[in-house]
């Protein structure tokens, strides 16, 4: 159980994909203008992270298991966008108003890097099913978290007068590095509670 914890509280915290291994990040800079659309797309890409991972563990074992393991990131990108082609029907029918919030970004859940790469880190550090959804749902809530705090530095800084030099995109960026900076200090609190 601690072991399981760990993983999780260190995917949302010192893992965290967007903030620390810097995958995800289109859907970061752009759907991380209202807090509300950054909880919808962080909800989408939980459920697509926790889903691909219950569905590639078994499909990993099997690659394994006919030594096709080469065939892992074909086939994980296939179920990946599988997956989010579903979740952009059902929410397309049940919930119209935030599937046209998410726009183009929804689709690019299928290319976004971090489900991929939780699925691949998964394999890398052979993590059993259990490990590997807790891993994984870390990882979303991780997603989920980047997004509300730099949704909430971007309300500010709208809110904010800005040099014109630094105005959209390096304003962001700068931003982007100050909020992921902050996440550093997470490292030494995780080892320290979890050893």
């Amino acid at each position: 159980m601690k072991e399981w914890i760990s993983i999780f509280f260190a995917a949302i915290l010192t893992g965290n994909f967007v903030l620390a291994k810097f995958l995800g990040i289109c859907p970061f800079l752009g759907v991380s203008k209202k807090v509300n659309t950054a909880v919808g797309m962080s909800v989408a890409v939980i459920f697509v992270m926790a889903l691909a991972t219950a569905v590639t563990y078994p499909v990993n074992v099997l690659l394994e298991r006919r030594d096709m393991a080469y065939l892992q990131t074909i086939v994980f990108i296939l179920v990946i966008a599988a997956l989010v082609q579903f979740v952009e029907t059902v929410l397309k029918r049940f919930l119209k108003p935030l599937y046209q919030a998410l726009g183009i970004y929804l689709p690019l859940i299928t290319t976004n890097c971090a489900v991929l790469g939780v699925v691949l880190l998964n394999v890398q550090n052979r993590y059993g099913f259990v490990s590997s959804m807790v891993n994984s749902i870390g990882a979303g809530v991780g997603f989920l978290l980047a997004m509300v705090i730099f949704a909430g530095v971007r309300d500010r800084m709208e809110q904010s007068s800005i040099p014109k030099a630094f105005n959209g995109l390096p304003a962001t960026l700068v931003a982007a590095s100050i909020v992921s900076l902050s996440f550093l200090g997470f490292g030494g609190v995780i080892e320290k509670i979890f050893g």
